[in-house]
C-alpha cells in the first residue's frame, strides 16, 4: 500500500537509498550498529582494529589482551627453549615441561620489565632476545594503557529502550506510536533530541523500493531527562501510518529508526544513541506501565526492569 499526499524527502533515507529490504534483514540493528557486511577488504586491513578494540564488549577485550600477552610469553619461552636452557642461568628444571616453565616465567618477568633475577640470560644470544622482548613489552603494555584509559574515557549514551512500539491510546479518541526509553547511568543527560524515520518497501513499476518519512513527535525536545521518556508519534491525518494496517506494514517490511542525541555534562560532549523497531516489534492496543513510584520518605523511585512493562487495553 503506498502512502499518499506524503513527500519524500532524500535527506532522511539514513544513507541506504531506495535498496528495499529483503528476508526481514532490518537497516538499523536493535543495539543501533549498521547492518552492512563489507567485503572486498585485505585480510590484513588494520583500517578498523582501534575502533574494535574500542567498541567491543569488555568480555572480549579482556580475552584478546590475555591471549595475546599469553601468546607472546610462549613464543618467546620458545626461543629461549631452541637457543638452549644452558642460556638461562638459574634455571633448575629437568625435564622438557619444566624447562618450558622456566622459560615462559623468565619470559613474563622479562616482559613485563619486573626482571625478579632468580633466572637471567647468558651469552649475547639470549640477551639480545631478552632486550628484545623488553622493548616489545613496553610497547604493548604502553597500547593496551592507552586502550583501556580510552575504553573508560569514550563518552557514550547507555539507553535502555523498551522492546515494544506500541499503538496506545492517546488523547481523548485519538492513538500514538509510542515507545519508551531511560538513562541506564546516573549521569545527567541535557538537551535530548529525538528523531524517528519511518521506512518501508514501496512497488514502483513492479520493483521495490525503499521509501524513508520522518515521524512529527509529540515532544522532540527534552532539557533534562530525569525519569523515563515515553515518545509519542501522534496518529493524526497528518501520518503516513493513518491508513496502515498490520498487515501492510509487515508486508512492506517496515521499521522505525530512533536517533538520539544528548548532551553528557559529565564528558562536556555530545552523545548519540540509535536503535530500531520493525513491524514484529508492534503491539496494538496498549500502554506502558508506569516506571516510577515513591519510597516511603517521599523520594521518586525508577523501576529500570519495567521499561518495556505494558498492558492491552480493548
Amino acid at each position: 500500500m503506498a502512502i499518499r499526499n506524503q513527500q519524500v524527502n532524500p535527506e532522511n533515507d539514513l544513507g541506504f537509498g531506495p535498496q528495499p529490504v529483503i528476508k526481514s534483514q532490518p537497516l538499523i540493528n536493535k543495539d543501533g550498529s549498521v547492518n552492512v557486511k563489507r567485503r572486498g577488504l585485505s585480510r590484513f586491513n588494520t583500517a578498523d582494529t582501534y575502533h574494535t578494540l574500542i567498541k567491543m564488549s569488555w568480555t572480549r577485550f579482556w580475552v584478546v589482551v590475555l591471549s595475546g600477552y599469553l601468546i607472546a610469553n610462549l613464543f618467546f619461552a620458545s626461543i629461549y627453549v631452541l637457543i638452549g636452557m644452558d642460556s638461562l642461568d638459574g634455571a633448575s628444571g629437568h625435564n622438557h615441561m619444566s624447562h618450558l616453565l622456566d622459560a615462559f616465567f623468565f619470559s613474563a618477568q622479562t616482559i613485563s620489565t619486573v626482571g625478579y633475577g632468580h633466572i637471567s640470560p647468558r651469552g649475547v644470544v639470549a640477551n639480545s632476545v631478552a632486550a628484545f622482548e623488553s622493548m616489545i613489552g613496553l610497547l604493548a603494555f604502553a597500547l593496551a594503557t592507552g586502550l583501556l584509559y580510552g575504553r573508560f574515557s569514550k563518552p557514550s549514551a547507555k539507553i535502555v529502550y523498551s522492546d515494544n512500539i506500541l499503538v496506545a491510546p492517546y488523547k481523548e479518541n485519538g492513538r500514538g506510536l509510542m515507545f519508551r526509553l531511560a538513562n541506564i547511568r546516573k549521569n545527567v543527560l541535557i538537551d535530548l533530541q529525538v528523531e524517528i524515520i519511518f521506512s518501508y518497501n514501496e512497488m514502483v513499476n513492479d520493483k521495490p523500493i525503499r521509501r524513508f518519512f520522518p515521524l512529527e513527535v509529540e515532544r522532540k525536545f527534552v532539557s533534562l531527562l530525569t525519569l523515563n521518556w515515553t515518545v509519542v508519534h501522534p496518529l493524526d491525518e497528518n501520518s503516513p501510518l493513518i491508513d496502515m494496517t498490520l498487515d501492510d506494514l509487515e508486508k512492506g517490511a517496515a521499521s522505525f529508526a530512533v536517533l538520539l542525541k544528548a548532551f553528557d555534562d559529565t564528558f562536556s560532549q555530545t552523545v548519540h544513541s540509535r536503535t530500531s523497531y520493525t513491524a514484529h516489534d508492534m503491539v496494538w492496543d496498549a500502554k506502558f506501565i508506569p516506571m516510577f513510584n515513591r519510597d516511603e520518605t517521599g523520594r521518586i523511585e525508577l523501576d529500570m526492569s519495567k521499561i518495556g512493562d505494558y498492558n492491552l487495553v480493548h
